[in-house]
């Protein structure tokens, strides 16, 4: 159940990274919405091995939009390169 949580919380904070970065995505809203989920995830991944939040514990929801939109500037960067 954690991990449905984590993509259902992934998928807002995909909607957030992409207000907070406006512009135009090369995938379109499916794709960033999808970043949003991959975003979240790596912040409560990161959030864990740093020692932020016990295993049992849920990352926060800031934590997932800046996951979300590091994500999101990073597929900008290395599709905006080809």
């Amino acid at each position: 159940m954690d991990l449905l949580g984590w993509i259902v919380v992934g998928l807002v904070a995909g909607a957030a990274a992409r207000l907070i970065m406006p512009g135009r995505d090369p995938g379109g809203c499916i794709v960033t919405l999808l970043l949003g989920i991959a975003g979240a995830l790596l912040a409560g991944f990161v959030g864990r091995l740093a020692g932020f939040y016990a295993p049992e514990e849920k990352a926060g929801f800031v934590a997932a939009i800046l996951g979300a939109v590091a994500v999101l500037a990073l597929y900008r960067w290395f599709v905006g390169r080809r």
